[in-house]
């Protein structure tokens, strides 16, 4: 027998809750300046809660091939990577009505 999604009642092989947060959220991409004049990619909005934040973060220093951190329920890059983490979180499913760059 299937196990059943608690949260939507389907079988987890058809259970579309993932998806369906991934649409509901509003993720912000900026460019802020720290430290000795250097550029520092944020990225916030993306819930914590239902989505590994350290394991997209991880995947996001691989792709953009830089260094960075999670902190706070923030993702900060070294430099100016904005459309390349556009480009990332497009291809790992979020809407890119809902991927705000500043």
């Amino acid at each position: 027998m299937a196990e059943v999604c608690s949260t939507c009642g389907l079988p987890k092989d058809l259970c579309v809750c993932g998806e369906i947060e991934k649409e509901q959220q509003r993720i912000r991409i900026r460019l802020e300046t720290r430290k000795f004049g250097r550029p520092t990619t944020i990225i916030d909005g993306i819930d914590d809660k239902n989505s590994n934040l350290q394991n997209i973060a991880q995947k996001l220093k691989g792709f953009c091939a830089c260094g960075g951190t999670y902190k706070n329920g923030q993702i900060m890059l070294q430099g100016d990577h904005r459309d390349r983490v556009r480009e990332f979180l497009i291809k790992s499913g979020y809407p890119q009505e809902n991927i705000e760059l500043q």
